[in-house]
C-alpha cells in the first residue's frame, strides 16, 4: 500500500492518519468497480461511474472495511479516528481541497451526515452475516 503523504495543510490539519486517507482512496476505486458490477449482474449496462455519492461511498467503505480488515475493521477504523460516516466525509473533503478527488456541483459534506450508524453497521452480528456472503 501506497501511504500518502500529509504534504497538503488540508490533509495535515485534520485528526486522521495518512493511512485513512488512502484507505478511503483505495475505498473509492472498490465502490465504484462494485456498483458497476451490481449494475451488470443486475443485467442492466454498465455505467459509466466517474462519481458516486457520499452515500453510496459510505457504504462502499463499510463493505471494503469488512472485506480488508475482517472483524477487526472497526478497531482499525477506530484507531484512525473514523467512528462515523461524516469522518468519511471530512476525509472525502480534505482530499477535494488537495486536489486528489474532484466533487460536483451538487455534493455537499452533509451528503455523509448518518448514513448508518457505526455500532450497529460494525456490530458482531453484521460483520460476521457480511463475511459469511464472501
Amino acid at each position: 500500500m501506497n501511504i500518502l503523504e500529509l504534504s497538503h495543510p488540508a490533509m495535515r490539519d485534520t485528526c486522521y492518519p495518512s493511512a485513512a486517507f488512502q484507505f478511503v482512496l483505495e475505498g473509492l476505486a472498490f465502490s465504484t468497480d462494485r456498483a458497476r458490477e451490481l449494475s451488470v449482474a443486475a443485467g442492466l449496462p454498465e455505467p459509466d461511474l466517474r462519481h458516486i455519492t457520499g452515500q453510496q461511498l459510505c457504504m462502499g467503505l463499510h463493505e471494503y472495511a469488512i472485506d480488508r480488515f475482517g472483524m477487526l475493521a472497526p478497531c482499525v477504523l477506530s484507531h484512525w479516528n473514523i467512528v462515523r460516516t461524516e469522518d468519511f466525509g471530512r476525509i472525502v473533503y480534505a482530499l477535494i481541497a488537495a486536489g486528489r478527488l474532484d466533487r460536483s456541483s451538487d455534493d455537499s459534506i452533509d451528503d455523509f451526515r448518518s448514513v448508518f450508524e457505526f455500532d450497529e453497521a460494525f456490530s458482531r452480528s453484521a460483520m460476521a452475516t457480511r463475511i459469511a456472503v464472501h
